[in-house]
C-alpha cells in the first residue's frame, strides 16, 4: 500500500492559490486536504466547500472546527451540506479549543470532555439519519433530524475526528471518534504517551487501536536552501509558542522562553514583534517539533512521526514553495 499523505492550508496563503495548491495535490497523489479554523482569521467551512468542489478524490476535513460555537443542529446540517457537495469525502475533524481565545469572545470552556463528548454523540447520530431527543448538560435537543426533503436521505459517510492534546481528551477521543488528529509542534516521541492514552479509549469502547484512524499535523517548511527553511518555521513557532500555550507544554518547551516570547508579543501579535522575538526559539527545537529544512531532511523527519504511530502525516507548509513540499511528499 503507497504512503499516505495529505495538505493542511491554514491562512498563510491566498484563497485562490489554495484552491490550485489542492488540485496539484490530488494529481500528485495526496489523500486529503485538512483546512485549519483555530484564530481569528479564516473560517474552514467556506473553503472547504471550494475544495470539495475543485477536486475529484480528495478528501476534505476540518482541521479543526471547535465544538463550541456551531449549534449542535447547524452543525450536522452543515456537513450534511458539505457530503451533498462531495459524497464520501467529507471528514469532521473537531477540537476544543483553547484559551485565551475562547474566553476572550465570551465562551466558557467548563467540562470540555463532557461537551465535546455530548457534541460528538449527538452529530453521530443526527449524520446516521436519527430522530434525536438529548436533554445533556450542554446540548438540548428535542425530537429534531436532519430534515431531508429533497435528495439523499440515507445515512450520511462522514466520519468524525477528534483533534486531541490533553491525556484525557486523548482517551476520550479513543472512546468515540473515528480517528484522532494528533497535534503538531510535537517531538515524534509524544506519540508514545498519546497512543497509550487513545488505546486505553478504545479498550473502554470495546475498539483496538487499530480501528482509529491516527493523522497527524506536521509543521513542514521545504526550500533548497535549509537556513531559508529553517527561518520560516522559526516565526510560525514564535507566534505559537506564545499563543497556544497547550502546545507548548505538549512540546516540552521552557515556560521561561514561553513567557520571555510572550513579553514581546502583543495580540494579536505584529509581524514586527514575531521578527524581534525570533531569536528567542533555538534551532535544536525547530528540529525536533517540525520537518523543515531540505527535502531530503524534511522526509527524514516525517518518517520518523511514522515510526512513531501516525498513520498519515498531513503537512503545514509555513512558507517557502508549496508546490515543492507537494512535489516532495508525491506518491503518484
Amino acid at each position: 500500500m503507497k504512503n499516505r499523505v495529505a495538505l493542511y492550508l491554514q491562512d498563510a496563503h491566498d484563497l485562490r492559490d489554495g484552491l490550485d495548491y489542492v488540485r496539484y495535490a490530488e494529481e500528485k497523489g495526496f489523500e486529503a486536504v485538512w483546512q485549519a479554523e483555530s484564530r481569528l482569521v479564516r473560517d474552514a467551512i467556506v473553503p472547504m466547500a471550494a475544495y470539495a468542489a475543485g477536486t475529484e478524490k480528495l478528501k476534505v476535513g476540518s482541521g479543526v472546527i471547535n465544538n463550541w460555537t456551531r449549534n449542535i443542529g447547524l452543525l450536522a446540517s452543515t456537513f450534511l451540506t458539505l457530503d451533498d457537495l462531495a459524497p464520501d469525502r467529507i471528514i469532521c475533524g473537531i477540537g476544543a479549543w483553547w484559551d485565551p481565545l475562547a474566553t476572550n469572545v465570551g465562551i466558557n470552556r467548563r467540562k470540555p470532555l463532557t461537551a465535546m463528548k455530548e457534541t460528538v454523540l449527538i452529530l453521530k447520530r443526527l449524520l446516521a439519519m436519527e430522530r434525536v431527543s438529548f436533554d445533556g448538560e450542554f446540548i438540548h435537543v428535542n425530537n429534531i433530524e436532519l430534515d431531508v426533503v429533497h435528495g439523499r436521505k440515507e445515512p450520511r459517510n462522514v466520519p468524525v475526528y477528534i483533534g486531541a492534546t490533553g491525556d484525557q481528551m486523548l482517551e476520550l477521543s479513543g472512546e468515540i471518534a473515528d480517528g484522532v488528529v494528533l497535534n503538531y509542534c510535537v517531538p515524534p516521541e509524544y506519540n508514545q504517551n498519546a497512543l497509550e492514552k487513545i488505546a486505553a479509549g478504545a479498550r473502554r469502547a470495546g475498539r483496538k487501536l487499530s480501528d482509529l484512524d491516527l493523522p497527524q499535523l506536521v509543521v513542514c517548511s521545504v526550500d533548497e536552501d535549509h537556513d531559508k527553511a529553517i527561518d520560516t518555521t522559526r516565526e510560525l513557532l514564535t507566534q505559537y509558542l506564545a499563543q497556544q500555550p497547550h502546545i507548548a507544554k505538549a512540546s516540552g518547551v521552557s515556560m521561561d522562553i514561553v513567557h520571555e516570547i510572550q513579553s514581546i508579543l502583543g495580540w494579536p501579535a505584529t509581524h514586527a514583534q514575531i521578527r524581534k522575538a525570533k531569536h528567542l526559539v533555538p534551532e535544536d527545537l525547530i528540529h525536533r517539533i517540525t520537518a523543515s529544512g531540505t527535502p531530503d531532511e524534511a522526509r527524514a523527519k516525517v518518517k520518523e512521526y511514522m515510526k512513531n504511530g501516525c498513520t498519515c502525516p498531513i503537512l503545514y507548509p509555513v512558507g517557502g514553495d508549496v508546490h515543492l513540499l507537494i512535489e516532495t511528499f508525491a506518491t503518484d
